[in-house]
């Protein structure tokens, strides 16, 4: 009998290892996939803020140009050339 102990003890041992390596295996392929997906999702992160970055850029220039827009200098430059308006006192030198 005590044989019989041994042989279903060897058994089980060897049952336990292989799923032991089997979960071991699964949890490997796991942990790549997850590294690639980080690997991807850090390099979306950069261009994202690279693009953050860049409408940042944009937002302000526009907001220069509002301001451009509603000036008194952009009043005058657009009189100046679609309308041809000039000061009394201002002086029209034309190319020919």
């Amino acid at each position: 009998m005590k044989k019989y102990q041994k042989k279903k003890t060897g058994t089980g041992r060897a049952s336990i290892t292989c799923i032991v390596l089997f979960l071991l295996v699964v949890m490997s392929i796991q942990i790549v996939k997850l590294y690639h997906k980080d690997q991807q999702y850090t390099a979306r992160e950069t261009e994202l803020e690279q693009q953050l970055t860049q409408e940042q850029k944009r937002q302000e220039q526009i907001a220069e140009h509002e301001e451009y827009i509603g000036s008194k200098e952009y009043i005058e430059d657009t009189a100046k050339s679609k309308l041809g308006l000039v000061y009394e006192n201002e002086t029209i030198f034309k190319e020919k």
